[in-house]
């Protein structure tokens, strides 16, 4: 498998060379108002009863009108297990300082009723979240980047917004034990009286139970993401539950209830990663991920493998995905989780 991926990834460089901002897929439109979360919005990159997240029908219609939350959720082991991922429609995992990374998790079809640990907000983010112009959860971070998700577009639902809507846990050491819920978040913002729009279709979907058929994809059981010497990702195909399960620096991941935590796609988009110029308390350097362009891509869905592109026209601009022979990537219906790995990643499967 190995030398399938490293060739696969160089013989798609010229495509991707060729990707350039301009030549992007324009992002699926959506036709929304500014509205509290009660007001019933229409969307035409979706049809009305399935999620433009997941691909699945709302278990609960009423949902389909309701922006998403994103939530920074703290990834350090001091964290674990964290809590409410499993009721998330897609989970972004960021690298931060010393190597480590850190998760947005986006609801809006299910609820989390315990969600976190929450953390701050980093200089990715707004060009992460932009898309889906959102209600944002997180807890402070250094202005600049604040002031790059109020710029955005994005509401900010933060801890020094809506402090209400945070708790902490007693049995955990801060920072890591601040804690919120959806349906709190979605409460409170809505009697201050606080706006968002809804999210776009985000990516393709393949019919329910049917196969990967992504160019060159091959069955694949296990792929190792080796981020760096604090963050080695495992993700295990679970054939009987349809889903990936994931490990990090060889634990794998649970929640409170011990249930692992998975999802039915991941997508590994290689990005470059600058230092901000600002230092963390312990001396290491802020990076920042660049997630508009064009680059590689491996995606893992169906317990199959298959190496493509991603590209993002502009910060607001929904990403689009390809396989090696430049036709739309389609996931399987459910939570789609995307690494963002520094280009050069050393990644391997079996």
């Amino acid at each position: 498998m190995g030398n399938y991926r490293y060739l696969a990834l160089a013989a798609i460089g010229a495509l991707v060379a060729s990707c350039g901002s301009g030549n992007s897929s324009a992002p699926s439109t959506s036709t929304t108002t500014q509205a509290t979360i009660a007001t019933t919005t229409t969307t035409t990159s979706a049809p009305k009863n399935i999620s433009p997240l997941t691909g699945l029908p709302f278990a609960n219609t009423a949902d389909a009108s309701r922006p998403v939350i994103m939530a920074k959720i703290d990834n350090a082991p001091q964290a674990w297990p964290q809590s409410g991922l499993l009721h998330s429609d897609v989970i972004y995992e960021e690298m931060v300082e010393g190597g480590y990374t850190r998760y947005m998790a986006v609801f809006q079809s299910k609820d989390a009723s315990v969600l976190g640990p929450i953390r701050s907000v980093r200089a990715s983010d707004a060009d992460i979240a932009s898309p889906l112009q959102g209600f944002f959860a997180y807890s402070g971070g250094i202005p600049a980047f604040v002031a790059d998700i109020r710029n955005s577009g994005i509401t900010d639902v933060g801890a020094n917004v809506l402090g209400g809507a945070y708790y902490r846990l007693s049995t955990r050491l801060a920072p890591h034990n601040l804690y919120t819920s959806t349906t709190t978040l979605y409460a409170d913002a809505n009697k201050a009286g606080l706006h968002a729009k809804l999210p776009p279709k985000l990516f393709e979907f393949r019919k329910t139970g049917s196969p990967f058929a992504a160019a060159g994809a091959q069955p694949i059981s296990s792929f190792n993401v080796d981020i760096s010497g604090n963050a080695n990702d495992v993700w295990t195909w679970n054939s009987s539950g349809g889903y990936w399960t994931r490990s990090t620096n060889g634990v794998l991941q649970k929640n409170p209830q011990g249930v692992p935590e998975n999802a039915t796609n991941v997508i590994v988009e290689f990005v470059n990663y600058t230092n901000t110029g600002f230092i963390d308390p312990a001396g290491n350097p802020v990076p920042q991920a660049h997630s508009v362009g064009s680059g590689q891509a491996i995606f893992l869905s169906g317990g199959e493998e298959a190496t493509g592109t991603w590209s993002k026209a502009s910060e607001h601009a929904v990403t689009t995905y390809a396989d090696s022979s430049g036709q739309p990537i389609k996931l399987a219906p459910g939570r789609t989780w995307i690494e963002f790995a520094p280009v050069g990643t050393r990644t391997s499967g079996s």
